[in-house]
């Protein structure tokens, strides 16, 4: 079995403003070119990648100038519109109950940013970034946190990759409700999954280009939808097995960190390479990894690094 060693960085940001945020993301953004669409790459696309955002996502406007102004791509400030992105697809588990969300983000570990930030835009924000500024899950300082998975259909459309859609929630959102809102209202890009925990409620739903958002039956979800998973599909991600599996375990740490729903198969894209422990109305997070654990607050956050070990035993699991 595949073991991965990697290193994840936590970091205060602030507004994004002092130069810290961009001399974390800047070498990854020197290549800018190679995230965006065929479409995004050119003067038209890049306007009208623009043009959605400021409709859209009108209180971010000042901080998206603020940080495309720190890069030295002039394809920065569309790259971080996420209006114009490839699509891009990862395994991941997650479940809302009891006032917590709890979730496996599963991914090729070496295209994984790894960070962990403190921001604040428009108000206190931690999660785990994505994409410059977007965010794959996180949680604000009223109570309100978010997460994503892929959605398992391979379609693709315009509007937002989800985790601008997340950064976008948790800045401008205090509930479940106000957040489903806004959420109804915004272009998403591909088909992504998103489980919301806040003080009142605890929901999740599908969203995508070719569907309205749908509500489920209860806050979980792994990497499907509406639809009937193809058998084919299902031998590879099991999301339908892990579905099942995170139903029964409910909000349990150990049972993210054993299969079936710790997934080994790091090689296909598909290894589990954190778990998030959000408990948004104490305003604390703890990332969880076989034999370690990283915990970040409002109150205590802890700027640094951790190196840890990805993957289980041999005689941990499987490799599936």
């Amino acid at each position: 079995m595949t073991q991965y060693v990697k290193t994840f960085h936590a970091l205060e940001i602030g507004d994004g403003g002092d130069g810290r945020w961009a001399e974390r993301v800047r070498p990854a953004m020197a290549g800018a070119a190679d995230w965006l669409t065929e479409e995004g790459r050119t003067p038209e696309g890049a306007a009208r990648a623009r043009r959605l955002f400021e409709e859209h996502m009108p209180e971010l406007v000042p901080a998206l100038d603020r940080l495309a102004g720190q890069l030295p791509s002039p394809q920065a400030g569309t790259l971080l519109t996420m209006a114009a992105v490839r699509p891009f697809f990862s395994g991941c588990t997650q479940i809302g109950r009891d006032g917590t969300l709890l979730r496996n983000y599963d991914y090729a570990p070496e295209h994984c940013e790894g960070t962990i930030v403190s921001s604040h835009f428009l108000r206190p924000v931690i999660g785990m970034q994505e994409a410059g500024w977007g965010l794959l899950d996180g949680m604000n300082d009223a109570g309100l946190a978010v997460s994503l998975t892929f959605g398992g259909r391979y379609v693709h459309g315009p509007g937002f990759a989800l985790p601008l859609v997340l950064r976008y929630l948790l800045e401008t959102c205090r509930t479940v409700d106000e957040a489903l809102g806004r959420l109804r209202t915004l272009p998403i890009a591909i088909p992504q999954n998103v489980t919301l925990v806040g003080p009142d409620r605890t929901v999740t739903v599908h969203v995508g280009p070719d569907i309205p958002m749908t509500g489920t039956r209860d806050s979980c979800a792994a990497n499907h939808q509406h639809l009937p998973v193809p058998e084919e599909q299902e031998q590879v991600t099991r999301t339908q097995a892990r579905l099942a599996a995170v139903r029964a375990a409910g909000v349990d740490v150990a049972a993210m960190l054993r299969p079936p729903l710790y997934q080994c198969a790091y090689d296909e894209w598909l290894g589990t390479v954190y778990t998030a422990e959000y408990r948004p109305e104490e305003g604390r997070v703890t990332y969880h990894w076989p034999g370690a654990s990283w915990q970040h607050s409002f109150g205590g956050f802890s700027p640094g690094t951790l190196t840890v070990t990805l993957g289980l035993p041999a005689d941990g699991g499987d490799n599936s």
